[in-house]
This record gives C-alpha cells, sequence and structure tokens, in this order.
C-alpha cells in the first residue's frame, strides 16, 4: 500500500485543520472579550466588581482543563484516530459555544446562569486541549519529512485569526444594532453564529481521511498501548515533555495572554 501523501493534498489537510482549530480559538476567545458584559448578564445588579472578576475566573477555568484535554483527547486518539477525535472535538467546542448563547441572565434563573456557563466552559478548555494538539499530529502525520515544522506552524497561526474573527464578530454585530441592545442581549450573537461556523468546519473535515501515518500504523499493530506512560516513565520522553512545557510553551503563555 502507498502511505503517501500527493503533493496537492496536503493543502486541504491543512485547510481543514486550521480552519477548525481557527473556529475553536474564535469560540475560546469571545467569552474573554465580552467578559464585562457576560458577568452583568450572569451575576446580580449590585455585585459590582466582583461580576468581572468571578467571570474572568470562569474564563480562567477553560485555561486550567486544557492539558488534561490534551491528555484524554490524546490517548483517544491514538485509540482510534485524529481525524475522528477531533471532529468531536470541534463538535463539544461548538455546542458548548452556542449553548452559552442560550443560557437565560442571572435575573431569571439565579446563579444556575454562572454554574451552567461554568460547565460549559470547563467542556471548551478540554475540548480546546484536544483539538490543538490533534489538529497539529494530523498535520504533521500528512506532511513530508523536512517540512512538518513549517506545515504544522500554519496551526498556531490560525489561533491568532481565531481572535480577529472574533473581535471583528464582536464589533460588527455591536454597530448594527446598538451598544445598548449589544449589552442587553446582542452579546449573544457572536456565540449562536459559531454553531454555523462548525457546521461549515465538521462537512469539510468529513470528508477528510485518517492520516497515512496512522493508518500505517494500525494496519502494523504498532500503535501505543499506552501513550501516557510512554511520555512520563520514559527518562527520554519525560525530558522532552519538560522542556516543551517550561522551556516554550509556559513562557509563550504568559507573553501572549498578557
Amino acid at each position: 500500500m502507498n502511505h503517501e501523501t500527493k503533493p496537492n493534498s496536503i493543502f486541504k489537510v491543512i485547510g481543514a485543520s486550521s480552519l477548525g482549530t481557527l473556529i475553536e480559538w474564535y469560540d475560546f476567545y469571545i467569552f474573554g472579550s465580552l467578559a464585562t458584559i457576560i458577568g452583568a448578564q450572569l451575576f446580580p445588579a449590585d455585585a459590582g466588581a466582583s461580576a468581572l472578576i468571578n467571570t474572568l475566573a470562569i474564563f480562567a477555568a477553560g485555561f486550567i482543563v486544557r492539558p488534561f484535554g490534551a491528555l484524554v483527547f490524546g490517548r483517544l486518539g491514538d485509540l482510534i484516530g485524529r481525524k475522528y477525535t477531533f471532529l468531536l472535538t470541534l463538535v463539544l467546542m461548538g455546542g458548548s459555544t452556542f449553548l452559552i448563547g442560550l443560557i437565560p441572565s442571572y435575573s431569571s434563573i439565579g446563579y444556575f446562569a454562572p454554574i451552567l456557563v461554568l460547565i460549559l466552559r470547563l467542556v471548551q478548555g478540554l475540548a480546546l486541549g484536544g483539538e490543538y494538539g490533534g489538529a497539529a499530529t494530523y498535520v504533521a502525520e500528512h506532511a513530508p519529512k523536512g517540512k512538518r515544522g513549517f506545515f504544522t506552524s500554519w496551526i498556531q497561526t490560525t489561533a491568532t485569526l481565531g481572535l480577529f474573527l472574533s473581535l471583528g464578530i464582536i464589533v460588527l454585530s455591536k454597530n448594527i444594532i446598538g451598544a445598548a441592545a449589544f449589552a442587553d442581549w446582542g452579546w449573544r450573537i457572536p456565540f449562536l453564529l459559531s454553531i454555523l461556523l462548525v457546521g461549515v468546519s465538521i462537512y469539510i473535515r468529513l470528508k477528510m481521511h485518517e492520516s497515512p501515518m496512522f493508518t500505517k500504523l494500525k494496519t502494523e499493530g504498532n500503535i501505543s498501548k499506552n501513550p501516557l506512560k510512554e511520555s512520563f516513565s520514559k527518562k527520554g520522553n519525560f525530558k522532552m515533555v519538560l522542556l516543551a512545557l517550561f522551556g516554550a510553551t509556559m513562557g509563550q503563555g504568559v507573553i501572549w495572554y498578557t
């Protein structure tokens, strides 16, 4: 069986993977961008600054569970394949975002409002943790040797584009319906629009095939039986994990989010 990837197919893989990642980051960022308005909807009118602080804490919860999402969906990807795993993460992220747009305000259901939003934010964080690594792995397993770093870098680029898209949708919605209406109910529009973006991405990804490298490993029976144990118990692998986490990812995250 020929497992080589055709030159033009790699761009379809990058496009499908990047689009999904862009949408997931869009979903993730709109909450932070609208924290002030969302806080006024989720907490009592006399909550003052604590409403914003609590809303930002809910926003932070999504970041806290991202590593666990990477562990869970990374393991799942090794069992059932990359394609179906990041289809699942896309559905979870898009569904959670859409539901946040439907959550009643504090005046309707009291503290159930922030509790429900917190649960959905945790689902978002888990999904994003799995999506990002899954998409990068999917692209890397399609890329020819010597170009994996270049092709997977597009996944990182689309995370930034997701931020710009979220800001663009927010500004456009606010300008169309007015600031007062946006603060009252229009803030839900960016969340609800997410379902359309997710639908397009799911349609595109369903047409993609499993990565040739994973298919080959599965056919030969060489899929890792316990990837977590192999990553953390072997000294060489554990060093690479620590280097990636503390040597690169942590510093990048601190700079980006401040």
